[in-house]
């Protein structure tokens, strides 16, 4: 194949992490409690479904169960396949080819990809010391489109809300708040997107709902930006059994309340345990913890890979130089993933 043949804006995208270790999952940040319970009830009446027909071009019922979660209207509401579908929509929606893009560094990768392969061009900002955001750098930067991610991937801490608001504030065109893990976290921008004409809050239902594998996201903003965005979006591209599992979940909390609450407990025992094997744990607010290693990070994960237990490596990018991110698990994941990395250290 000749490169030329490539567009030229995604010729240098790479393949997204894709590990080929077979091993106990603690780098993705996923429910580590496991799959929803309301999912074997759901599945059992998705038997007698009609399959053979198209779901809801728009997923209104699922729309209208987020309307009342969230005491929006269902129009303030779109879904998707997953959050990363719904972050496709903004920037076809609103950015041109060429156009700039700023987010926070170091952030989510997938925020650039996407803006890539809508053609456009992706500028980051650095965080300040503790990761802490810089609305003035962000603001200074003139992009089209502001993107960032409270709860933090991957450093894990949630931004200054008086930040966040003054960007949304300040900024001439849409700013979007990724709350991917915002469940975790102490506040959300929900309530605030009938507030102001440029604010996009974007969530899931693959971490805290334990929903990983069905693929549901949305996104709420005010009405009129919500219908520009409605009529981007891929008709159907939200299957019924996925879209009943949300609602049913949506109306379900206890399990929910039950993640939170453990991860909550248990990611500060987590992080003193790192701590006392030489780790730099940095504060959380959400479902993981980034630590910073004494050694090589692509060491700790290679050799703790070859134990059994994988987690991820951020160690070769900069700021996060020998940082390595694990999901908070149960107690027992957790003392599992501790004694493991003793032995690496010790071995060492």
């Amino acid at each position: 194949m000749k490169a030329e043949w490539i567009r030229a804006t995604v010729r240098d995208i790479p393949l997204y992490y894709n590990p080929k270790v077979k091993a106990v999952r603690m780098d993705t940040s996923t429910n580590v409690l496991g799959p929803n319970p309301v999912l074997r009830s759901v599945l059992n009446d998705c038997a007698d479904m009609d399959l053979n027909q198209y779901p809801k071009p728009y997923s209104d019922g699922l729309r209208e169960a987020l309307a009342e979660f969230y005491g929006l209207k269902a129009d303030n509401f779109v879904v998707g396949n997953g959050s990363d579908e719904v972050l496709d929509i903004i920037f076809k929606t609103f950015m041109e080819a060429g156009e700039t893009v700023v987010a926070p560094y170091p952030s989510y990768s997938l925020h650039g990809f996407f803006v890539k392969i809508n053609g456009g061009c992706f500028m980051t900002v650095d965080l300040s010391d503790g990761f802490r955001l810089d609305p003035d750098a962000l603001l200074k930067a003139k992009g089209k489109i502001i993107i960032l991610c409270t709860p933090n991937n991957p450093t894990a801490n949630s931004f200054n809300e008086r930040d966040v608001e003054r960007v949304v504030r300040e900024h001439d065109g849409p700013v979007i708040v990724d709350e991917a893990y915002g469940e975790f976290a102490d506040r959300s921008f929900m309530p605030l997107v009938d507030d102001y004409e440029n604010l996009i809050v974007t969530r899931t239902f693959s971490k805290a709902y334990g929903m990983a594998g069905l693929r549901v996201g949305y996104m709420a903003s005010n009405l009129a930006m919500a219908e520009q965005m409605q009529k981007i979006k891929i008709p159907y591209s939200l299957n019924r059994v996925s879209e009943r599992a949300a609602i049913a979940a949506l109306q379900n909390r206890e399990y929910v309340e039950r993640t939170v609450d453990l991860v909550r407990r248990e990611r500060e025992k987590l992080s003193k345990g790192l701590e006392a094997l030489g780790m730099r744990p940095y504060p959380s607010q959400s479902n993981f913890v980034l630590f910073r290693c004494p050694v090589p990070s692509s060491e700790i994960v290679s050799r703790l890979a070859d134990k059994g237990v994988l987690i991820r490596d951020f160690g070769r990018q900069r700021m996060l130089e020998d940082c390595a991110r694990t999901t908070v698990g149960t107690e027992e994941l957790n003392m599992m993933l501790l004694s493991k990395l003793k032995e690496v250290m010790e071995a060492w």
